[in-house]
């Protein structure tokens, strides 16, 4: 990214949020302050992301020190509550003293920050970041009661975004991030004068309006050598005595859990890096959301060697490919397991979406077809910021450019994906 010039820095509102009358923002550092019920009443209507922003899971990632200030989470949840108390507006927000576990990266923009002032005695961390720890999942964030008419939610997000800055400008914090946001919120984010970054993830969608009746008729839309590499690669994996058993919700059970506690962690150590989940989150998330997993688990000669974990929104009908691990190389497994083996079970259950996590192009292939996401982003300094915005310029310009390279190499036939 282009250097900027030092000049000093300053708070940039952007355009000033119109007042919902009766709301006071609330800054919450316990989530014990904030009653699950009514926070769960502004995410239940929501279509996107749903399992991660419920107070339960996100109580599991913050009590069981997967993020915490130990590990450079430290909460400050903010809320919009009328005069009687009640919660009408909210996002989940943390302080934190690094980028890792975001999915959205700026450590470019921290070297640049601090190179710059540095000697000016300013840091780029800490920073306030809008996001669900450690997942890149699409989905609201600045979260408000479907009660609200639609004028009274704008001016709700409007607040939430304001009273973001000025806790920034106030704290003396470098910046504020929303992460993977929908559409509507990172425009919404534009009109206050925030900055929005694109990127692409990679989701499979049922057909529609008639959806697939199994996996060999998903397989049937795509193209032939698309279509043979699936066929080659699911061979492999029966071939070499691999076989799956499915768990869903309460069939999981506590050694489940923890042979896949397990294999998550071994795809960390391998990489000689700390998981970002600890062993007790695993214990926590199977009590806090006991109906929102589906367990997918290898084994080959009677011994359990990988598994996969797909979160699930029974209500909007959409699956979160998130997380997997394997203690023995077994070639093809990685696809089977994450890829295939969700799509037969998303399929049986007509399953709407599947959202197959970060990045990998190598998705496309498998019938996961690439969609926008989307962040914003506040900059105290005026340089700084003029610096990104350059730089989101270009990057939006490539980003749209990879885009639409992927879209002309769907792997379906002509016509088999008009959803």
């Amino acid at each position: 990214m282009d250097r900027f010039d030092s000049v000093g820095a300053h708070s940039q509102a952007g355009a000033q949020a119109s007042m919902v009358p009766g709301l006071r923002a609330h800054w919450h550092e316990r989530l014990d302050q904030i009653p699950f019920e009514q926070w769960d009443e502004l995410v239940s209507p929501v279509d996107g992301g749903t399992p991660f922003l419920r107070m339960a899971l996100l109580r599991a990632m913050v009590d069981s020190c997967s993020a915490c200030p130990d590990t450079g989470w430290q909460v400050q949840f903010l809320t919009l509550q009328d005069a009687t108390g009640r919660i009408q507006a909210a996002c989940p927000l943390f302080l934190k003293s690094h980028s890792y576990g975001e999915y959205v990266f700026d450590w470019s923009w921290a070297d640049a920050h601090d190179r710059a002032l540095a000697k000016n005695g300013e840091r780029y961390y800490p920073k306030l970041l809008g996001a669900v720890p450690f997942s890149p999942i699409p989905g609201p964030r600045l979260l408000t009661h479907p009660a609200l008419s639609d004028a009274a939610q704008d001016e709700a997000r409007g607040l939430l975004l304001q009273t973001m800055v000025d806790r920034c400008a106030s704290e003396g914090w470098s910046s504020a991030h929303v992460l993977f946001l929908p559409e509507a919120e990172a425009e919404r984010a534009r009109r206050a004068g925030w900055l929005v970054r694109q990127g692409v993830q990679f989701h499979w969608q049922n057909r529609a309006p008639v959806p697939y009746g199994s996996f060999e008729d998903f397989l049937a839309s795509l193209q032939r050598d698309k279509r043979k590499k699936i066929q080659q690669e699911r061979r492999k994996v029966r071939e070499a005595g691999v076989s799956f058993e499915v768990l869903t919700g309460p069939q999981i059970t506590e050694a489940d859990w923890a042979f896949f506690a397990q294999c998550y962690a071994q795809t960390y150590h391998e990489r000689g890096q700390r998981p970002y989940l600890t062993p007790t989150f695993w214990q926590m998330a199977a009590h806090a959301l006991p109906d929102n997993w589906v367990l997918f688990i290898a084994s080959q000669a009677g011994e359990r060697v990988a598994s996969a974990l797909l979160a699930y929104d029974p209500e909007h009908r959409v699956a979160y490919g998130r997380y997997w691990g394997a203690m023995k190389d077994i070639s093809c497994l990685h696809f089977e397991a994450c890829y295939y083996q969700p799509l037969a079970w998303c399929i049986e259950h007509s399953v709407r979406r599947f959202e197959g996590g970060a990045q990998g192009e190598h998705k496309l292939t498998r019938g996961l077809l690439p969609v926008p996401t989307r962040s914003a982003h506040w900059l105290r300094h005026e340089g700084l910021r003029q610096a990104v915005a350059d730089f989101l310029m270009r990057e939006t310009l490539g980003v749209d450019q990879y885009a639409a390279e992927l879209d002309a190499r769907s792997p379906f036939k002509p016509g088999d994906q008009d959803t």
